[in-house]
């Protein structure tokens, strides 16, 4: 399948929207997606940083709405 989207003439608010979608789509079938081998190391590197207090985990909802309005 070969999709292509206008994306010089979408809003910022319109790409933000179809990632959503996209994301949404590939969440309902998540098992169906491989992770890459480096993604363990990644997420251990990010947890060890949430226990040394350096980070914390943000709540999906939470990460959006930051993102959104970074880029107003």
């Amino acid at each position: 399948m070969n999709l292509t989207l206008p994306l010089d003439q979408m809003t910022i608010s319109d790409k933000l929207r179809t990632i959503e979608e996209i994301w949404e789509d590939l969440c309902r079938s998540a098992e169906d997606v491989p992770s890459p081998s480096w993604h363990a190391d990644v997420l251990c590197a990010r947890e060890d940083r949430v226990n040394e207090g350096s980070s914390k985990y943000l709540d999906w909802g939470e990460a959006k709405k930051n993102i959104r309005d970074n880029v107003k």
